[in-house]
């Protein structure tokens, strides 16, 4: 009896990763839109019902799919003028290894559900960030969404559209491209 218990779980935990491995895979590859709970339990090897279950809708399903932690540095360790250059390099890393912020990107480009999601990603997980460095807090969710808007341009055009020259750039060129403008966004004196 206490066997077939411990069994049960393990056998459910393999589903739930089953399910939203290939939840990752259906939605970087249709988009939420054209992505199907049919297509994505055919890819999974169960039954539709399965998804339904643990998951609810193809909403819960996403939102469970896409939970990510960006896992930022602290923003009490980043040294104010270096901030730029910390989260592009953390941000290029992640993109390299994980294809569940290709999926969100794609998905939230075209979804509104996607949009809400990664808005609340980056406003839950930048903002600290950008609190801790800019000169004014009030300036704050202006200066991470300019960051934000360079980081996903990145993300966009090598991980997504896959322009041949943001694909060929190495790692160290993107980040000496790329920190000046994500560190003046964050940190250097408003505009007049």
């Amino acid at each position: 009896m206490n066997q077939s218990r411990s069994r049960t779980p393990r056998r459910s935990d393999a589903t739930r990763m089953a399910i939203l491995d290939a939840a990752r895979e259906r939605f970087a590859a249709d988009g939420y839109d054209r992505a199907t709970i049919r297509a994505i339990a055919r890819d999974a090897n169960i039954d539709p019902s399965m998804v339904m279950r643990y998951y609810g809708n193809k909403e819960g399903l996403f939102a469970a799919a896409v939970a990510i932690d960006l896992k930022l540095p602290d923003p009490a360790s980043l040294s104010p003028d270096r901030a730029g250059q910390a989260l592009v390099t953390h941000f290029l890393t992640m993109w390299e290894q994980n294809e569940v912020l290709t999926a969100l990107l794609r998905v939230g480009a075209t979804n509104e559900a996607g949009a809400e999601r990664m808005q609340g990603i980056f406003a839950d997980q930048l903002l600290p960030l950008a609190l801790r460095v800019c000169p004014d807090p009030e300036q704050a969710p202006a200066r991470a969404a300019l960051a934000s808007s360079q980081l996903l341009g990145l993300a966009l055009t090598r991980y997504v559209l896959r322009f041949p020259p943001a694909v060929a750039l190495a790692p160290e060129e993107i980040v000496a491209w790329l920190a000046p403008t994500v560190q003046r966004y964050l940190t250097a004196p408003h505009p007049a």
